[in-house]
């Protein structure tokens, strides 16, 4: 199997080609983000090992670009910024997972390897459901190609649907995930939320499943 290593700390990338080869595998080197890129659009590889802070190109935008050209090769970030945001903006973009610096090799092989198996599926990262498009990454929203604006709570709340779309999700499940869990909220806000979206998204787009939930439709 053919992996891209995108770093530009040479002696880690050298060191990485040294263990994966020894894996196994073949290993290229790319040392900045456009050259990364350039390798992933063009080249056949499984897997790709990506740095976040990149000269010319940034990981973030390296992955971003990729998923808009359609590749979905696996790709798992490496970054020295280990902040709850950061990682969730590699995810985001369309990364595959986030693996802090330093890191253990044996786990860096172990999730690779969970990469591997789950291979170049289509994993779009622009969530879509009707005419509703939701972009973690921007925080847009448009519906039938018009841009529609949410508060937060209102996109938090939408983009919980989305996720879980064709799904029944419980109000008790939107309340633990959207609003602060120690926080008395009353669950009649549940409803207000979902009244705000229908008015700005169309009625027919959340349907409530009588003493069950909400469930967003494709």
């Amino acid at each position: 199997m053919r992996l891209l290593v995108v770093e530009d700390e040479a002696r880690l990338g050298q060191a990485l080609r040294r263990g994966l080869t020894a894996e196994g595998f073949q290993v290229e080197l790319a040392a900045d983000g456009e050259a990364g890129l350039e390798a992933a659009l063009h080249g056949d590889y499984a897997a790709v090992l990506l740095d976040v802070m990149l000269p010319r190109l940034s990981g973030y935008e390296v992955v971003r670009r990729l998923r808009a050209e359609e590749n979905w090769v696996p790709v798992m970030m490496l970054s020295a910024k280990d902040g709850p945001h950061d990682q969730a903006d590699g995810l985001d973009y369309g990364a595959d997972d986030y693996l802090t610096k330093p890191f253990s090799y044996v786990v860096l092989l172990a999730r690779l390897r969970a990469l591997l198996r789950r291979g170049n599926e289509p994993r779009p990262v622009v969530l879509a459901a009707g005419d509703v498009r939701l972009d973690p990454a921007t925080r847009e929203v448009t519906s039938a190609g018009e841009p529609v604006s949410l508060s937060p709570r209102e996109y938090a709340v939408l983009e919980h649907l989305m996720r879980h779309v064709d799904q029944v999700v419980t109000k008790l499940d939107l309340l633990d995930n959207v609003w602060d869990m120690n926080a008395d909220v009353d669950p009649n806000a549940v409803e207000v939320y979902v009244g705000y979206l229908r008015r700005k998204l169309g009625r027919d787009v959340i349907l409530t499943v009588r003493g069950a939930g909400y469930r967003i439709v494709q």
